[in-house]
């Protein structure tokens, strides 16, 4: 007896309104190759354009055609197409978009060997006015905190018919971004979301498109930022949503009442080094721009003090801040500070953000919520460092095989590639220079050594107990010194789930492997 599961059955669902006719046709066509059991809904939603209703007026059999009487947006729309479907699977398709060669049914064995997902979704690349294919935009395995600070999912995007419609359905008020609302809703309950990492998606840079220009459907960038925050309020995250300076990219500024004692913890020879010009004890500038800068006050600074840690050091050390205590020896390590949240920091840093401490603080202290059980509560937040000449010493890793440092050396104002210096998002592991997570935590999943576990080893131990690393660009710090060397660690993990297998190991900033597509990605 075969183990096999049964494929399928899919809706293909495309609005219409106004594209161009060969586009159409392509859109059209590009469904009919499917030879999995599909239904292609089309709703128009009252076109204008006497081309378009020739072309609708001549589909076949194959297609099911919706006309409204009225132009009512793309929710009104989509909603008709998801109320006109029968079969057990949603699939979004946008009516100048084209599906690759055998998307659907890549699509279909892919959902029956992952019979317990709500939704799935998959890679996707341009379609550049002169029809050449561009830009592979190689996507992460579900993160859900990237997914509120924007919609990386986009396309081609499947969703269980019966979910689809448990969470809500298609929502008024959000075109542009209803489905990113959709995703938002889905994940609130914690259901799962798988990804299949391979384009199957063409997305075409037409004039209207935001894949061609972002200010050509601003509407849609605020419906997102509507959706975030309905999201967030749902799980009882108090917060404020911004725009941030990318267009598509929302500022996601927590709230909480909580103010737990963290203890920053800081391991220290002693060192003195030239920054900026000026000949300066490490340590002591550490704590002292904390103290001096830093929005968050309740704090105790555990300095662990090396054997050989000069004493005019340790001198300087106990008289910069009365919350200060010097530890002289490693033995005890972290178990020797008493906050319920833990900062491990390294010595050659300096505050940049002052509200850096408060935002991570608000990150680990969010209030359980149903989505914990699924994806994992927060288990440790790292930040955003910058070398001395403000280029990027790390912005999380990436861990298959050696452990790599996400962009290192960019420019510390630089996006990244999809973003990823920009947006807050789970990755597999974050610096231990600048790194926060709690004190049960630190108790449950390790058994620290002397001083402070290294990122890698403390990082796969948190994972390992189901929680989730975040990097947040709002918190950060200078590290001085040897920030930018890779770290002295293996990582015995093939692939790392927030990077892609379609991009070259070894590397962190997102280069693809040979012969995937037809162009690298732009990093604009």
């Amino acid at each position: 007896m075969s183990d096999r599961q049964p494929l399928p059955t899919l809706s293909v669902l495309t609005t219409v309104y106004n594209p161009l006719p060969a586009h159409l046709d392509e859109c059209l066509v590009s469904v009919r190759s499917a030879t999995t059991d599909i239904e292609h809904i089309v709703v128009d939603d009252a076109s204008t354009d006497p081309d378009v209703h020739r072309r609708l007026d001549r589909v076949g059999p194959h297609v099911r055609l919706v006309r409204r009487a009225a132009n009512g947006g793309i929710c009104a729309a989509t909603a008709d197409a998801l109320a006109a479907a029968t079969n057990e699977w949603l699939v979004f398709l946008d009516h100048d978009d084209v599906l690759a060669d055998g998307a659907l049914d890549e699509l279909a064995a892919f959902i029956a060997q992952h019979p317990h997902a709500a939704a799935v979704y998959t890679d996707h690349d341009m379609i550049r006015p002169d029809g050449q294919r561009v830009e592979p935009v190689y996507k992460p395995d579900f993160s859900p905190e990237r997914l509120r600070h924007t919609n990386y999912i986009t396309h081609l995007l499947a969703v269980r018919g019966d979910i689809a419609i448990a969470v809500g359905g298609i929502r008024p008020g959000f075109d542009g971004a209803q489905d990113h609302d959709l995703l938002l809703r889905i994940a609130a309950r914690g259901l799962p979301i798988e990804h299949l990492a391979k384009v199957l998606y063409h997305w075409r840079q037409s004039p209207a498109s935001v894949a061609t220009d972002a200010a050509a459907k601003p509407y849609a960038y605020w419906s997102g930022q509507r959706a975030v925050a309905d999201h967030l309020a749902s799980l009882g995250i108090a917060a404020e949503i911004d725009s941030a300076d990318y267009a598509g990219v929302y500022r996601v500024r927590r709230h909480t009442e909580r103010t737990p004692l963290v203890s920053v913890v800081i391991p220290t020879d002693g060192h003195r080094a030239r920054v900026w010009g000026t000949t300066r004890t490490l340590a002591v500038e550490a704590i002292r721009s904390i103290a001096t800068s830093g929005t968050y006050q309740h704090l105790e600074f555990v300095v662990l003090a090396d054997p050989d840690t000069p004493p005019e050091a340790i001198a300087m050390l106990r008289r910069v801040d009365d919350r200060v205590r010097v530890i002289e020896s490693t033995a005890g390590g972290v178990h020797a500070s008493i906050g319920d949240l833990v900062l491990l920091l390294a010595d050659d840093t300096e505050l940049i953000a002052p509200d850096s401490i408060a935002v991570m603080v608000a990150l680990l202290s969010d209030a359980p919520n149903p989505a914990d059980a699924a994806y994992g509560a927060v288990g440790a937040v790292g930040a955003k460092l910058l070398a001395e000449d403000g280029t990027i010493c790390n912005a999380g890793y990436v861990v298959a095989g050696q452990p790599v440092a996400v962009c290192a050396g960019w420019p510390g104002d630089h996006p990244g590639p999809q973003r990823v210096l920009a947006i807050a998002r789970e990755c597999s592991a974050v610096s231990v220079a600048a790194l926060m997570t709690t004190r049960a935590l630190l108790d449950e999943v390790i058994d620290l050594p002397a001083a402070t576990p290294t990122s890698i080893q403390l990082c796969s131990a948190i994972r390992a107990a189901g929680r989730r690393i975040l990097y947040t660009p709002d918190a950060s710090w200078y590290q001085f010194g040897l920030a930018a060397r890779p770290p002295n660690e293996h990582n015995t993990t093939p692939t790392d789930p927030y990077y892609n297998p379609n991009l070259t190991p070894g590397r962190g900033d997102w280069l693809e492997l040979p012969n995937r597509s037809g162009a690298p990605p732009r990093y604009d």
